[in-house]
């Protein structure tokens, strides 16, 4: 799904940035400009970073990256 329409960038390049370290809004405007045109997209890119953050997503893509 298209968060940042003004500059292009899905959830998907969102929870990948967050993978590869990133980690706030700031550096999130800084790689891939998300917020810094009309701001319409901050609230929800800021909840898959948060998402991204939390326990239960780190502990399920632990899970994904070792399958039984």
């Amino acid at each position: 799904m298209y968060v940042c329409l003004c500059q292009g960038v899905t959830d998907t390049q969102i929870r990948q940035a967050a993978e590869e370290g990133c980690r706030s809004m700031r550096q999130l405007g800084k790689e891939m400009g998300v917020g810094r045109q009309c701001g319409r997209c901050a609230s929800t890119a800021r909840e898959i970073l948060r998402e991204c953050q939390s326990n239960d997503y780190l502990n399920m893509a632990g899970l994904l990256a070792h399958p039984a």
